[in-house]
């Protein structure tokens, strides 16, 4: 069986979707669990795009030892440069520097002849290969350029030192007969071909992504690029959860395997929904929440009958159980540890200390407590507890249907002083954050209000994500509670709080 190596670009590519914005924090806190997961190759940003990308790759690199971390390159030497010393700490630096290879872009956006496309490519290649043991070369745009050229660019980038050739349908305008087939012509017209690996990377834009990267596979692909959860640019990247558990059930088929820890899938899926802010669809292959529900009479009498009627996948494979109920109002310290342990959810003493409070207060108001309440609450912990300047003290809404509503708040800020204004809206939520927007002062736009529950039924937590303009920038947050108006007003100041800390930082680096 052949090992498909699974490269991860949810931390450059995913966040490329619109409306994401990562920090730092997330950005680790991603980049773990896709350690965990097992991923062969995290691209972990684009080093020379912006100093904050630069210190995110150069962490990243330096923290996780069992994946190798890359960074993506134009084919320009400052570009290199700067990866590399973003990498050059990691377990295994590599580098991705590309270069468009088809007739549009070469003519309308490099303006520049074949020749000079390869001699780029080729320079940029063997200047990289000098420091680092793995180079990556992509032809941007491969499924929209000839053929010949595409062999002719590839063999000269393979002698020039390249380890990895990458063939990315960027705009997602190949099929699945004409995507596989460039791979098996650049296996039967360029001779050095077997000294590299063959990288299949998808976008989704005419939804083919899962298709092609597969197609890829079986033409003789070794290497798949995507991101968790399929986001991405326009329609986004090939799901790579998707990939993954199609190699793992129809192995007799494509006779290869993976070395990622299915079981992780669902955690990693969860996680990168909640901090991107982009909902996982009910619907969606593998992850979604309806993945696994059977509501037909007929399918129901078979699942009950023998379960692999209509689910040719296990739940339990990806991750989601069905035993939802795991601790209470009287579970105690120990318990409550042991189970973040079973869960692999590492935390400090201190946080320990904070979090056990935090889930009594919430166990107390609701009926029981499960994984995924757990795994929300340590998250909102550990990545929301950095740097906040506005605290929430207090709220109090008043609504009703013959009345206008009415928010009053209770703020702290950095210097411990205490806010307390009132407003009102048309709506609760308006009220509130009209209220929230004369306690921090300027102007707020809101662009985006999302809310969701975690886990089911009537006690459930609210998770609110919230897009903004605050101070001329554009910022999102998160918020969780049980009472989906605490949790707006926390995303909301979640939110403005990220603005000033950025701002204070800009100010330090000056």
């Amino acid at each position: 069986m052949r090992k498909i190596n699974i490269f991860d670009t949810t931390l450059r590519d995913g966040e490329q979707s619109a409306g994401v914005n990562l920090n730092f924090t997330e950005k680790l806190e991603i980049a773990f669990q896709l350690e965990r997961l097992g991923m062969d190759i995290i691209e972990a940003g684009f080093p020379a795009a912006s100093p904050g990308d630069f210190n995110s790759v150069k962490e990243i690199a330096n923290r996780i030892r069992n994946s190798s971390v890359t960074g993506l390159a134009r084919s320009v030497q400052g570009d290199l440069d700067a990866a590399w010393e973003a990498l050059k700490d990691g377990a295994e630096p590599r580098i991705h520097t590309f270069i468009a290879t088809s007739p549009i872009h070469r003519k309308y956006k490099l303006k520049l002849s074949k020749e000079q496309v390869i001699e780029q490519a080729v320079n940029s290649v063997k200047y990289a290969a000098v420091r680092f043991p793995i180079v990556q070369w992509s032809a941007e745009d491969a499924s929209r350029t000839e053929l010949d050229y595409l062999a002719e660019i590839v063999e000269a980038v393979i002698n020039a030192g390249a380890k990895v050739i990458n063939i990315p349908d960027t705009v997602g305008y190949g099929t699945p007969i004409e995507y596989g087939n460039i791979f098996k012509y650049l296996r039967e017209h360029v001779p050095s071909i077997d000294k590299v690996d063959l990288s299949t990377h998808c976008h989704d834009d005419l939804g083919m992504a899962t298709a092609n990267s597969l197609a890829a596979v079986e033409a003789g692909a070794t290497q798949v690029e995507g991101t968790i959860n399929g986001i991405g640019e326009r329609a986004g990247n090939v799901a790579l959860e998707e990939i993954v558990v199609a190699l793992h059930t129809r192995a007799d088929y494509y006779n290869t395997y993976t070395g990622l820890q299915l079981h992780e899938i669902k955690r990693t899926s969860d996680l990168v929904s909640k901090l991107t802010g982009m909902a996982v669809p009910a619907n969606k292959a593998v992850v979604g929440r309806n993945a696994f529900a059977h509501e037909s009479g007929i399918h129901q009498d078979g699942v009950l009958k023998e379960k692999t009627t209509y689910e040719i996948i296990s739940p339990d494979l990806v991750g989601i159980s069905s035993n939802a109920l795991v601790l209470g109002k009287h579970s105690g310290r120990h318990a409550f540890k042991s189970r973040l342990e079973e869960l692999k959810l590492d935390v400090t003493d201190e946080e320990m200390n904070r979090l056990f409070g935090l889930f009594k207060e919430l166990a107390d108001k609701k009926k029981e407590m499960t994984d995924e309440d757990l795994i929300a609450l340590v998250l909102e912990e550990k990545l929301s507890g950095d740097n906040n300047f506005f605290d929430l003290v207090s709220m109090q809404i008043s609504y009703g249907t013959n009345q206008v509503p009415t928010a009053t708040v209770t703020l702290t800020n950095g210097n411990n002083d205490t806010i307390q204004e009132a407003a009102t809206g048309a709506g609760s939520i308006e009220a509130l954050y009209n209220t929230l927007e004369r306690s921090v002062g300027g102007k707020v736009n809101l662009l985006d209000y999302r809310i969701q529950s975690v886990g089911a039924g009537r006690d459930a937590l609210a998770q609110v994500f919230v897009k903004m303009k605050y101070l001329d920038t554009e910022t999102s947050g998160r918020g969780l509670a049980q009472d989906v108006l605490e949790a707006s007003a926390k995303a909301y100041l979640n939110a403005v709080n990220r603005v000033i800390y950025l701002k204070d930082k800009a100010t330090v680096l000056q």
